[in-house]
């Protein structure tokens, strides 16, 4: 069962207002003005105790976080479980954004840490991701489609036996097509470190599907 989040006034013994998971509970009703502020204003308008201005952040930017985590483990469950914990760290840390980078880039490094720390090297199950589903394979013979779908759970299985930073890169870069500039950013590196780590996690994918780097 998919789980939203939602948020909560604090209990009286609690020091600041909380974000709290629970199953099936409706997003709060959210300030029409609150849409209409930039980053900037929008951190203010949560850090001076306004639930629904982070409800604002969550709607913003919660699809790109599912999608960052689904690619990290091909399962919706994972992904949505691995998103709340990255949503219920950036409230908790949200003082600690300055605003020096994007909040997209914020989110996206607490994303990649929450992944990166909490998936294990396994072969990830082949549940597809609707939203990337751009192949009609209505015409599409059933050995064919076979023959598809196993290939991409064979790149699933091999980037999952990356090294963590070739992982990340990889999957920042091919799935969620970010700039070089962007994933340096997110990842805090050199442009130059991000287009090295691009480079050998395709020649050892290359070498995990077995075929020979060019």
């Amino acid at each position: 069962m998919a789980q939203s989040l939602a948020w909560a006034q604090p209990r009286q013994s609690e020091r600041e207002w909380g974000l709290t998971v629970i199953r099936q509970e409706p997003t709060p009703a959210v300030d029409a003005s609150l849409r209409d502020l930039d980053e900037v204003a929008l951190v203010a308008a949560c850090l001076d105790g306004r639930a629904d201005a982070f409800a604002v952040i969550v709607e913003r930017h919660r699809r790109s976080i599912y999608q960052l985590c689904y690619r990290f483990v091909a399962n919706h469950e994972d992904a949505s479980d691995l998103s709340q914990d990255v949503f219920l760290r950036a409230y908790r840390g949200l003082r600690a954004f300055r605003g020096q980078s994007s909040l997209a880039t914020w989110l996206y490094r607490i994303g990649v840490n929450v992944c990166l720390n909490r998936v294990s090297v396994k072969v990830p199950p082949s549940e597809p991701l609707e939203a990337d589903q751009h192949i009609d394979t209505r015409h599409e013979a059933a050995p064919e489609r076979i023959l598809r779908d196993e290939r991409a759970a064979q790149v699933r299985a091999a980037i999952a036996r990356l090294p963590r930073k070739q992982r990340a890169t990889l999957i920042l870069r091919t799935y969620q097509d970010l700039s070089h500039q962007e994933i340096a950013e997110i990842l805090h590196t050199s442009v130059g470190a991000v287009k090295a780590n691009i480079f050998h996690a395709l020649q050892n994918l290359k070498k995990l599907m077995g075929e020979s780097p060019v």
